[in-house]
């Protein structure tokens, strides 16, 4: 038997996991580290407490599986895009990582803006400029942190880092090359014409493959510290939303994901590139050779709910009604006892500002319309109503582009609360999925692996089984429906209302 194994370095935490050449999960292993707030809107990581992580991992899927590293014939990697790690000579991190949710770097989208023009900035890269992307990070530390910035040797995605650490090669691949909005997106590799605009050197980047090239292979120091063999290949992979894609056989056309993670990511396939001239929605390489897809991200998904669970957590009562139930799953309870619409509670999901639609740094959440009638099962019900709200936002701008699908596939931690499922498929006004594998961008990583190394043929056969292996399906009820469809339109009204209010907030702090 043949194995694989997929790595997904992600906000919260890092998996490991070991398939066989059947698709068949065989083990699995999390391990989670701290993400540090200096200031508000700002996020970072420190890259070492990934590679501690990874070593964990992957050594404890190699110990529950009895696999032998031997029989392990290719690793995929997969990780949270847009995050900067700064390298210098010596191959050290420079400072931590300035990750995907970091709202920092608004002044130098609108130096990007200035160079380029806007109009002509998004027909360049198919993307705004936008703070969580890399390109503005790296202006962010030529003009804040000059020092750190003449140091710089190389810079990776986070995921590209654990390839560095496991293998000593500098190397990415499309899919996550995307987002750092450095790319020609049709023609799959950096854009010299947005280096040379924005004076950042080219070396400073690593060369870009398609993400099933064998880009690396392990080293011996590596293979000392996870018991991975020395030479063992490693394919390019993808970003956490392309292998989650591929994972949930989100690689043929008119299918569409929505995974609620820490963000939540409406993600739509396409058999080629395609622009948006106003770059309301994310254009990216998809990690199917010579694909490409289009997401809409809302930046606080399950970082919401995880929010309200981390402050406030379920009530005593609730506790003391389900004695045997543990984290989220109280959450999900105190959830069903508040009716649709949370008798009239609007939760707006900007904790840290926010991506599609409205590309605010600014934006913060709020709860609208308290009342003496709210209690905790409303909040953390409009919390959800909140944040599917937001998914739809991201569908809407899709179907505008006439790419339409009949069901929606979920993924994401997200997709374990029934509730949850629920209200999506009633906001949505869509059949819901869930499948039978849960495992994410590990697992796709894993597929993309299997590419690489031969095992299969291509992905879109290999995940044509996944698709068919439905777990659950929530269909839309009619009547919660037309009672989302009055909400919505206050939904968003709310932001262009308070707009101006955000930025003031913002000015104070």
């Amino acid at each position: 038997m043949k194995y694989l194994l997929g790595l997904d370095t992600g906000t919260t935490s890092t998996r490991a996991l070991i398939i066989d050449e059947n698709l068949k999960l065989v083990a699995s292993s999390i391990s989670g580290y701290k993400l540090i707030t200096p200031r508000p809107g700002w996020a970072e990581q420190i890259p070492e407490d990934w590679w501690i992580a990874s070593i964990k991992t992957i050594k404890d899927v190699l110990n529950k599986s009895h696999v032998p590293p031997r029989d392990i014939m290719c690793i995929g990697l997969s990780g949270q895009m847009h995050g900067s790690v700064f390298l210098d000579n010596n191959g050290k991190v420079i400072r931590p990582a300035i990750l995907w949710c970091d709202q920092r770097t608004y002044p130098q989208c609108e130096t990007i803006y200035k160079i380029f023009g806007y109009d002509n900035f998004i027909k360049l890269s198919y993307n705004k400029a936008l703070p969580g992307f890399t390109a503005p990070k790296i202006l962010w530390l030529r003009e804040n942190e000059s020092t750190n910035y003449k140091k710089i040797s190389k810079i990776l995605l986070p995921k590209d880092y654990i390839r560095y650490r496991l293998s000593g090669t500098f190397a990415t691949e499309v899919s996550d090359a995307s987002g750092t909005i450095l790319m020609d997106i049709p023609s799959r590799n950096w854009s010299d014409t947005i280096l040379d605009g924005l004076q950042i050197n080219r070396d400073f980047l690593p060369n870009v493959y398609e993400s099933e090239i064998l880009s690396s292979r392990v080293s011996k120091e590596a293979s000392e510290l996870t018991g991975l063999i020395e030479g063992t290949p490693i394919a390019g992979g993808g970003s956490d939303n392309a292998a989650g894609a591929v994972g949930t056989g989100i690689v043929r056309k008119k299918r569409i994901m929505d995974s609620i993670g820490t963000s939540g990511v409406v993600f739509a396939h396409s058999d080629e590139p395609v622009y948006d001239p106003e770059g309301r929605l994310h254009s990216f390489c998809h990690a199917v050779t010579d694909k490409w897809h289009l997401t809409g991200v809302t930046l606080s998904a399950g970082g919401s709910v995880r929010w309200y669970s981390e402050k406030f957590g379920p009530t005593i009562e609730i506790i003391n009604n389900y004695p045997n139930m543990r984290g989220y799953g109280l959450i999900d309870s105190q959830a069903t006892k508040a009716p649709v619409g949370s008798e009239g509670l609007v939760f707006l999901p900007y904790l840290s500002g926010e991506r599609v639609p409205y590309a605010d740094p600014h934006a913060r959440g709020v709860f609208f319309g308290i009342s003496y009638r709210h209690g905790p099962d409303h909040f953390i019900r409009s919390i959800m109503e909140g944040v599917a709200f937001s998914q739809l936002d991201c569908l809407s701008l899709m179907n505008e582009l006439d790419i339409k699908s009949d069901s929606i596939i979920l993924s994401g931690g997200g997709a374990r609360s029934g509730i949850w499922r629920q209200i999506l498929a009633d906001v949505l006004n869509s059949k819901v999925i869930t499948l039978n594998i849960e495992e994410g961008p590990a697992y796709g990583a894993a597929i993309i692996a299997g590419k690489g190394c031969g095992i299969f043929s291509n992905i879109e056969e290999a995940t044509d089984k996944i698709v068919s292996e439905v777990k659950q399906e929530n269909y839309p009820i009619p009547e919660n429906v037309e009672k989302y469809k009055k909400i919505y339109p206050l939904y968003k009204s709310l932001y262009k209302n308070l707009k101006e209010d955000f930025k003031k907030l913002s000015d104070l702090q």
